[in-house]
């Protein structure tokens, strides 16, 4: 047996990570358009960080553990469990929530579309549900009602209202208002 008596040779790199925290750290996040400058722990959650520091509360605390979809929000567009997703990580990146959909004070098509179809009951999930149901559009998963069950089973909703969510997905989809 061979022994190798000879050190191996370490190379000496340059640490270009930038540590921030254990304490607060600034962060900036873009929210619905606007700049907002925080002084947030790197481990506060974006939901957390949406609710308890900006007042956005539209977006709801379900089970703060992803398994729900009460608080989905959009980040650069697509869809995130906000309670999953660490503030810090959205820097440099846009997020929407339920309050920045609508454009002043005309209704998106889809929460119009959920008033009509009477989508929601306690009304709890319905922000995650809104934010979902416009993502699954924008992604072409609303061909059929097999196709929106599948892409809506994130978010669950503990009225049932799901054939009513169904309905109005599909009413935004073919263009329609609800009746």
């Amino acid at each position: 047996m061979r022994s190798n008596t000879q050190a191996s040779a370490r190379v000496e790199t340059p640490d270009t990570a930038v540590v921030r925290g254990p304490g607060d750290v600034e962060v900036w996040l873009s929210v619905n358009g606007a700049a907002h400058r925080l002084a947030i722990e790197p481990r506060v959650s974006l939901l957390d960080a949406l609710r308890d520091r900006l007042e956005l509360t539209g977006t709801k605390k379900g089970c703060n553990q992803g398994a729900c979809g009460a608080c989905t929000v959009w980040v650069d567009g697509e869809r995130v469990l906000s309670c999953l997703t660490l503030a810090i990580a959205c820097e440099r990146r846009e997020v929407r929530t339920i309050e920045g959909l609508a454009d002043g004070q005309t209704l998106h098509p889809m929460q119009a579309a959920f008033i009509a179809r009477d989508a929601f009951q306690c009304g709890y999930c319905t922000p995650g549900q809104i934010m979902s149901a416009v993502a699954l559009l924008k992604e072409g998963h609303a061909k059929d009602d097999s196709d929106i069950r599948e892409w809506m089973s994130g978010n669950l909703c503990r009225c049932a209202a799901y054939p009513h969510i169904r309905s109005a997905i599909r009413d935004v989809r073919d263009g329609k208002t609800g009746d």
